[in-house]
């Protein structure tokens, strides 16, 4: 069973920025896909970015610019650096990942997430 556990959440004023991170103790992270998804109560998990296993990166066209995805092999964490922050990205954000998963899977069916952490923006 692998472990994922994010931080950094918070309150932000809009415009702000904040940095997530995902750690995932005795796992490592450059095996597969993993990515960054979001819920707001009542509405679908979407994603919002996502890194290949060798390091290719996407985001959901409202991030772009905005949002960057990283990953540090060596202490086995993933990050994702949120700049001009909206209130509109007000959510839980989760970070997730399995064997099977790739980037642009929209099927929200991995095995392995992390219990999420609150992202509010707001003045």
């Amino acid at each position: 069973q692998v472990q994922l556990v994010e931080s950094g959440g918070g309150l932000v004023q809009p415009g702000g920025p904040l940095r997530l991170s995902c750690a995932a103790p005795g796992f490592a992270l450059d095996l597969y896909d993993i990515g960054w998804f979001r819920q707001v109560p009542g509405k679908e998990r979407e994603g919002v970015s996502c890194i290949s296993n060798d390091g290719v990166t996407s985001y959901t066209e409202s991030v772009k610019g905005r949002f960057t995805i990283s990953r540090d092999n060596a202490k086995n964490k993933l990050y994702l650096q949120m700049n001009s922050l909206k209130p509109e990205d007000t959510a839980i954000y989760y970070c997730a990942t399995d064997p099977i998963f790739r980037c642009g899977d929209e099927s929200m069916s991995m095995e392995w997430w992390g219990q999420g952490t609150q992202v509010t923006v707001s003045s």
